[in-house]
């Protein structure tokens, strides 16, 4: 478990340092940190899509400024949300591999929640995580036969109705 807690971490670093590179407009350092053949993945209004635009180089990183409010590691995913006032909320979920950003998943004015359907391990005396673990930031909750891992902060969206996805992990 201490391992993957150091992952974690580790990819928490990667993410948080793409972040001031997008800002810093440091395009060689978003070069090394993203998959060139990066598996991408969006849900909101297709004139929203932000991050894809600064990746690819069509716009500059200023056209939309991505200020991250909650940052979450949860195995080898990274779990970014951020809102703008009442109009604008967003959650990017960064997949690594070996330290480098292998998928991204955009969620623009959507709640998320994050499942874990796989498998509990026979051998473990428990079948999820204590809440208090550093892992999770979030209430560990179970229904169905899978665990919430993460769900989205209602922060200053608490009187907007937006869709909802759920991501199994």
């Amino acid at each position: 478990m201490a391992n993957d807690i150091s992952m974690e971490n580790r990819n928490k670093a990667v993410v948080e340092e793409l972040y001031g590179a997008l800002k810093s407009v440091d395009t060689t350092t978003v070069a090394r940190l993203v998959a060139t053949d990066l598996e991408w993945w969006f849900h909101g209004p297709p004139r929203c899509q932000y991050m894809m635009r600064v990746l690819t180089g069509d716009c500059i990183s200023t056209e939309f400024s991505f200020q991250p409010r909650n940052v979450t590691g949860i195995d080898d995913r990274v779990i970014v949300e951020g809102w703008e006032g009442v109009l604008v909320y967003w959650v990017h979920v960064w997949t690594l591999h070996d330290g480098l950003i292998t998928q991204f998943r955009e969620y623009f004015n959507t709640w998320l929640t994050v499942k874990d359907v796989r498998p509990s391990s026979s051998s473990s005396s428990s079948s999820s995580p204590p809440s208090s673990s550093p892992w999770c930031e979030v209430e560990v909750v179970k229904h169905d036969g899978s665990t919430t891992l993460w769900q989205s902060q209602v922060g200053d969206q608490q009187n907007r109705s937006l869709p909802g996805l759920v991501l199994a992990i």
